[in-house]
């Protein structure tokens, strides 16, 4: 049924909750998964020059976070036998990245993990999850 897999990655516990649930259904299906992880893109600031970090500094750490996350996901899905590509890419926002990655992958599955977040903590952080729920295509199965 499912053949393409998307799982995003922030490297959070929750988070190893979706891979595993992912790794289980791509190897019940036969299917590929596609490992993304989202950096953040430097933040500029137009009214200071000084900035604490510089950006080349700033690009090389979230790569290698953001790498690092994705080798997380590689590795476990190389232990249980099942195929695995992974990326990172930078974006503002998590959720456009995500459905971007998917239709490049040409994905018929999200796997995603939810944190939870409910009330006024939900409606003042937003939601990742909820916007990818809202502006994806494809079916998301969101674990908690």
């Amino acid at each position: 049924m499912f053949k393409r897999i998307v799982i995003p990655t922030d490297g959070s516990e929750i988070t190893a909750k979706a891979v595993e649930t992912a790794i289980g259904m791509a190897k019940a299906h036969g299917a590929k998964l596609y490992a993304v992880s989202v950096k953040e893109p430097f933040p500029y600031s137009a009214v200071s020059e000084m900035q604490p970090t510089p950006p080349q500094e700033f690009f090389d750490a979230q790569e290698r976070i953001a790498s690092a996350r994705v080798k997380t996901v590689m590795d476990a899905a190389k232990a249980a036998d099942v195929p695995c590509e992974g990326h990172t890419v930078e974006a503002l926002h998590a959720w456009e990245a995500i459905i971007e990655h998917v239709s490049h992958c040409q994905a018929d599955l999200v796997v995603m993990a939810s944190h939870g977040r409910r009330g006024v903590q939900a409606l003042l952080l937003g939601s990742e999850t909820q916007k990818l729920l809202t502006h994806c295509t494809i079916p998301v199965l969101v674990v908690r």
